[in-house]
């Protein structure tokens, strides 16, 4: 039978432990080499959650910006606040003066300033619009969480020491069409 997946090096600790509880459960210390050996056909009856769990590691180890993306969130909701403020406050200056009939050329330089600010708001407003649609378009749900990747670890591990391990230390040979040998 062709195994769906086999044990990834990374997860071969947790296999380990979860042998060493198997071995202590069924008092079958003396076939601790064997299960070492078989582990990828052992692995085989926990395939299911095994591939649930790769998945969610591959899938949150291909989403590295998903960590850094607060501080470019943060960026995209702050530059239009900030710019459209100080545009707002920089042409009212700029008007009042204008207003005042002060000669110097300090109320056109600040209406100038004033729409070039504008106009950062306004492009940077609609460039954030456009992450956030684009981001709901493209996943639905982002990248797993490290408390679902633990959860799907742990469902591994205990469907690995239920279906795979106490049957074949057990010589139940109801691990993936496993016969007992020992």
């Amino acid at each position: 039978m062709a195994v769906p997946h086999h044990l990834r090096p990374e997860d071969r600790a947790d296999y380990e432990e979860t042998l060493r509880l198997a071995l202590v459960r069924t008092g079958q210390r003396a076939l601790k080499e064997q299960a070492l050996a078989d582990a990828d056909t052992i692995t085989a009856a926990a395939s299911d959650e095994y591939a649930a769990y790769v998945a969610l590691r591959r899938d949150a180890s291909r989403h590295p910006a998903a960590q850094s993306s607060t501080a470019l969130a943060a960026l995209a909701v702050l530059t239009p606040i900030i710019s459209a403020t100080s545009a707002v406050f920089l042409l009212l200056a700029g008007y009042i003066l204008q207003l005042a009939d002060v000669s110097a050329p300090l109320p056109a330089s600040l209406i100038t300033a004033g729409w070039i600010l504008a106009t950062v708001a306004v492009l940077t407003t609609l460039l954030a619009v456009a992450a956030v649609f684009r981001t709901a378009l493209r996943a639905r749900r982002g990248p797993a969480s490290p408390a679902d990747i633990e959860q799907a670890r742990l469902e591994w591990k205990r469907a690995l020491l239920e279906r795979g391990l106490v049957p074949y230390l057990s010589g139940s040979g109801d691990n993936s069409g496993r016969t007992a040998t020992g």
